[in-house]
């Protein structure tokens, strides 16, 4: 099979990985809880976190709705049909992994549970090494200078 029809990855890694991480670090947050993350009142922090986590979700939630309206695969084990470049697209070339991060991040503020942040680090850290590579190779085997030039005028992240 050639790079055109090859699959970016053979599984939907990164929502995976960032599930293992928050259930890890709920567990982890029950057997070994970290340092409690101040507040200087109790609902500052958790509050913050709320807003984070609705910002993470309508990201998401968008993005999503971005690649249905294309009719693009929203798994990143299935063959792109369009390059997206609309949306929350315009701004980040991975929104939902932008998203999952801050969802995450944001369950710590609002759990007050420190682990949380380490997860946020390690899924980001396992999603750029595992997944986008191959997805950005398969984009650019499958759009070729289109994706190129998104590429040069999107950032990966924000």
């Amino acid at each position: 099979m050639n790079a055109y029809r090859a699959k970016p990855l053979k599984y939907p890694w990164p929502p995976l990985l960032y599930l293992t991480s928050i259930l890890t670090a709920m567990l982890a947050g029950r057997i070994a809880a970290l340092a409690p993350i101040p507040s200087p009142n109790g609902f500052l922090l958790p509050s913050i976190g709320l807003a984070i986590g609705l910002a993470a979700l309508t990201l998401d939630i968008w993005a999503v709705r971005t690649l249905m309206e294309r009719q693009t695969p929203v798994l990143d084990s299935r063959c792109a049909r369009h390059l997206v470049t609309c949306g929350p697209f315009r701004f980040s070339r991975n929104p939902i992994y932008f998203a999952y991060t801050l969802f995450t991040v944001a369950l710590g503020l609002i759990s007050g549970n420190s682990w949380f942040f380490v997860a946020a680090l390690v899924s980001l850290a396992a999603t750029r090494l595992i997944a986008i590579p191959r997805e950005e190779r398969h984009l650019e085997a499958r759009f070729g200078f289109d994706y190129e030039s998104y590429r040069r005028r999107t950032r990966r992240w924000i």
